[in-house]
């Protein structure tokens, strides 16, 4: 088993809500940080459809119970159990934690996320930290949701994982009635994957008007599937893109959609997951250290480019799938001549750190991951 980063820790006297995509390991984290907790499982059948007719049940089966503190998991099945919830909160003094892999039907409740009673936490794939042994490549190809990260026949995992959100997570919350269109763009987002967002090339791909488009992005955004990128927008010299990026939320997915059977180094697809696991360390990172720095992209309308910028141009990061990193990178050098950045990196497959500049340094992926996790990057 491998051991999480994550601790899920809020004070006695507030509860908490654990998202995270399906089968990233939220039960069992919650399962090994709160063992004594009166659980309740929405997955329960029989359990899920007593909630659904009388949520104040919930005041029952509690207590009969010795703890004071309660898991649900995939609350978001039942979200009219938000009221109940917040009334035994107030004036039964129970913590809750709260598990899903969507808070859409949640947020558009009444009862909405608990008006601050709650912390919150995410729940991201597995992270290099977490594993003894990395595999950048089976990584990029089959990506970090653990089980399809250690499973020996992933593709299959994958193929599953997909076909069960459509199934559960879409048809079933009735999230849209046009399941092969959506099906039809999931596809086109994932060939579209880390680039601008373009509704109406979509739109037209998937048959569908560019106002449904925006309905799925943000679908795939309230199931936690993906999430866009924000451009850097303060400009000093040069015009800026400002349209978002789009990632999905693990590289394997991407590889499935795409119906990749490897991805080999050299290739642009290849470039474009390396690209995406750094990006994916970044998120994960940033949340698990509380720090909660901006992450963007920097974009001219010419095309000049810089990856990553993570907090107010503190760092400025590019990233190539490369063993020999060239000193063409005129994206960074032009958005270094506008701001003060502390540290600038080239990332890549490069064996040793070099400095191609007084400001640019090639490291190694490896390099980058160590330092991140060890708080030396940002």
């Amino acid at each position: 088993m491998v051991p999480r980063i994550q601790r899920i820790d809020p004070p006695t006297d507030r509860s908490a809500f654990l998202w995270g995509p399906r089968k990233t390991g939220k039960t069992t984290l919650l399962r090994q940080q709160f063992p004594a907790a009166c659980w309740i499982d929405l997955l329960d059948y029989d359990l899920f459809l007593s909630l659904s007719q009388r949520p104040s049940s919930l005041r029952q089966i509690l207590d009969a119970q010795f703890s004071k503190t309660v898991v649900i998991d995939e609350v978001q099945k039942v979200p009219n159990l938000m009221d109940e919830i917040h009334w035994l909160i107030e004036n039964k003094g129970y913590q809750f934690i709260l598990c899903g892999s969507s808070a859409r039907k949640i947020r558009r409740g009444k009862s909405g996320l608990l008006g601050g009673r709650a912390w919150r936490y995410e729940l991201y794939p597995l992270v290099t930290r977490e594993l003894e042994s990395f595999d950048l490549d089976r990584a990029l190809h089959v990506g970090l949701i653990p089980s399809h990260y250690f499973a020996s026949n992933a593709e299959m995992d994958l193929k599953g994982y997909v076909q069960d959100y459509l199934k559960e997570e879409i048809q079933v919350e009735a999230l849209t009635r046009n399941l092969p269109a959506f099906s039809k763009f999931l596809r086109s987002a994932a060939i579209t994957n880390g680039m601008l967002l373009n509704y109406s090339n979509a739109a037209r791909e998937s048959g569908v008007s560019v106002k449904t488009i925006r309905e799925y992005y943000q679908i795939l955004e309230d199931t936690l599937i993906g999430r866009q990128l924000a451009p850097w927008r303060k400009a000093k010299k040069r015009r800026l893109i400002e349209t978002a990026k789009f990632f999905f939320f693990d590289t394997g997915i991407v590889s499935n959609l795409l119906e990749q059977r490897s991805v080999a180094p050299g290739t642009s697809e290849y470039g474009r997951a390396f690209e995406h696991f750094i990006l994916q360390e970044c998120w994960a990172y940033r949340h698990y250290s509380k720090l909660e720095f901006p992450i963007s992209f920097w974009r001219t309308a010419s095309g000049s480019e810089v990856d990553l910028i993570l907090g107010e141009a503190e760092v400025a990061i590019e990233v190539k799938a490369s063993t020999h990193v060239t000193d063409r990178t005129k994206g960074l050098h032009l958005f270094l001549e506008e701001n003060k950045c502390r540290k600038s990196f080239i990332i890549s497959k490069e064996q040793r750190p070099r400095k191609i500049s007084s400001q640019i340094t090639v490291l190694p992926w490896q390099n980058f991951c160590e330092m991140l996790w060890a708080g030396d990057i940002l």
